[in-house]
């Protein structure tokens, strides 16, 4: 155990995933107090690791698909070769890539950095009843002698200065009058897309018993018929001017860090399964959530009170406005 002084851990996949990875981090800081723990993940995720408290240190590389308005693919490639030249020469004696299946990317980067000792998911065997994705990825911890079971919850650590923007856009000052529920309207999967119309209905329903009760409003930015990033734009303009009479705010989340703050201010949240969700249960939010043709043993929120609903068809479409209200009361 002591052989482990130097130990970065691999996720190069969505917010979702990197997320349920936390708790794996929290345990291996409890069994390896004193090392050097650092994680290499995505630009496109890296906010999730801001200021936590369990890592030395956060390398971040853009993949291709993720490059911004006038990034270059050579630039990209150049910058990733930098992150990982800086790996190679800070001695690591443990690489961890704790995602399931083939990670042929995750892997040639392992092997770039020189860590001593490459451990994959799937060089351990399957924890017996492991059903959720934090309980999978956590599965690694056996090939280090860190208990696997009892995952402590995820947390998320959002910017202080943002969560004032927020306050202040939401004009509450810091202080809740009334509850305030978070609404976010998108997912990437058709399956998981409730109506406009039904979220309008909730909030007038919801208003009409409790006046105080106030909301915000999230979505994706972007337009609907973006090929790499379809965004809600146009559905979340419905459900604003459908809903100008009530407490509603609109809560733009050009970036993560902003979602991340957003979600931090409410008092518990309405949204389909994705990484929104996700990131909603490690600011320790209740849930309502909204499952289409997902795993929800595997994908459901970890460590927070929630209301799962699932119809048999497995399209949210069938989630009836009367379920969601009772959820969130």
């Amino acid at each position: 155990m002591s052989a482990y002084n130097r130990i970065l851990i691999i996720r190069r996949d969505n917010i979702g995933d990197l997320v349920c990875t936390l708790p794996l981090i929290r345990r291996l800081r409890e069994q390896y107090p004193d090392a050097w723990i650092g994680a290499l993940v995505t630009r496109y995720n890296a906010e999730v690791l801001h200021g936590n408290p369990d890592l030395d240190a956060v390398f971040a590389y853009t993949k291709s698909k993720h490059l911004a308005h006038g990034e270059s693919r050579l630039g990209a490639l150049w910058q990733r070769l930098r992150v990982l030249w800086r790996l190679r020469h800070a001695d690591l004696d443990l690489v961890l890539l704790p995602a399931s299946g083939t990670q042929a990317s995750a892997v040639r980067m392992a092997r770039l950095v020189g860590a001593k000792k490459v451990i994959a998911q799937d060089d351990v065997p399957p924890g017996a009843g492991a059903l959720h994705e934090v309980e999978r990825t956590a599965n690694i911890l056996l090939a280090v002698n860190a208990q696997a079971d009892e995952l402590p919850a995820a947390h998320i650590y959002p910017r202080a200065e943002l969560q004032e923007k927020i306050w202040a856009h939401l004009g509450v000052g810091g202080t809740s009058a009334g509850r305030l529920i978070g609404v976010h309207i998108s997912s990437r999967k058709p399956s998981q897309r409730w109506p406009a119309e039904r979220f309008i209905e909730v909030m007038k329903r919801l208003h009409a018993e409790d006046p105080d009760t106030r909301f915000a409003l999230f979505w994706s930015p972007g337009d609907e018929n973006n090929p790499l990033h379809p965004g809600d734009d146009r559905k979340a303009a419905t459900i604003l001017a459908d809903c100008a009479a009530l407490p509603l705010r609109p809560c733009p989340t050009l970036q993560l860090s902003d979602l991340i703050a957003g979600l931090s201010v409410c008092d518990r949240i309405l949204c389909s399964d994705g990484g929104h969700m996700h990131l909603a249960a490690a600011t320790g939010k209740p849930i309502v959530c909204l499952f289409g043709k997902s795993d929800a043993a595997r994908w459901h929120p970890w460590g927070v009170p929630y209301t799962l609903l699932q119809p048999p068809s497995q399209d949210v479409n069938d989630v009836a406005v009367d379920a969601v209200l009772a959820g969130l009361r």
